[in-house]
């Protein structure tokens, strides 16, 4: 028979320990509700209309822009965020609430109850693209999770073979100068000239599509795990902007651009 000091004692070290596992457990909770684009709230209001595919108006006039994705389709985004959006409360979050050059307060919206914003519904429905601008990693994780949900649904624009370039067909990125563009292959060398690294996915440098890594950019990639010269003879999925510097080029500013690939 367990003496009553003992049994007390028992009592009380299972009273802490349960409060402990609570505390434990909302602590979880919390840091799980704070993942994601939960940032600092910028604001709140009504949205009055829906002005294009990825910009709305509240009803006290401020105009603002969804950050962190580039649109797919124009025509159904546009569709998709008046039935989503108009006539809604929407609360709005963000890192920096600076407007762009045209007056926009550029943010992640969200409508009540959601845990994901509203980016995240027009990526589901494959009527968007993760942008290459997303700096903070829990953001970019969800985000392309949605994405990574349309595509392997083929939803919306995933459903054309097409919308991934193929990093050995340099005249189809080409075809996309100046476009948000997301390409697919395996790097077939690293190289170094002057302040620049090149991740090169053909031999003719001044024809075939490549990669480009300020130096000052690369530290961030080392710190990641991603220094330039382990990417070689990996296969990637990058994306950003498509420029012509004698061949399609597409320049890295963050690591969340590249995604390594399985079956290297």
């Amino acid at each position: 028979m367990t003496p009553p000091r003992d049994r007390a004692w028992r009592c009380r070290l299972r009273a802490v320990t349960t409060t402990a596992c609570a505390l434990a457990i909302g602590a979880c909770i919390g840091r799980a509700e704070a993942a994601g684009c939960n940032f600092e709230i910028q604001g709140e209001g009504r949205v009055a209309a829906v002005v294009d595919a990825r910009s709305f108006r509240l009803d006290d006039g401020r105009e603002v822009k969804l950050a962190g994705i580039e649109v797919a389709d124009r025509t159904k985004a546009t569709a998709a965020l008046t039935a989503l959006l108009v006539g809604r409360d929407v609360t709005l979050r963000g890192q920096d609430d600076t407007p762009d050059r045209y007056g926009r307060q550029q943010a992640y919206a969200f409508l009540e109850g959601q845990e994901l914003p509203v980016q995240g519904e027009l990526l589901r429905q494959g009527l968007a693209l993760v942008s290459s601008e997303i700096a903070d990693k829990d953001c970019a994780t969800a985000l392309m999770t949605a994405e990574g949900a349309a595509r392997t649904a083929r939803s919306g624009t995933w459903a054309e073979a097409t919308v991934i370039k193929n990093a050995e067909s340099p005249d189809d990125i080409l075809a996309g100068i100046g476009r948000f563009t997301v390409v697919e292959g395996r790097v077939l060398t690293v190289r170094q000239a002057g302040a620049t690294t090149y991740l090169n996915f053909g031999r003719n440098w001044t024809r075939d599509f490549a990669l480009t890594i300020s130096r000052r950019i690369v530290p961030a990639f080392e710190a990641a795990g991603l220094s330039p010269k382990s990417l070689e003879n990996r296969r990637i999925r990058v994306r950003g902007w498509v420029e012509a510097r004698r061949g399609p080029r597409i320049e890295l500013l963050r690591v969340g651009q590249i995604e390594v690939l399985g079956g290297n």
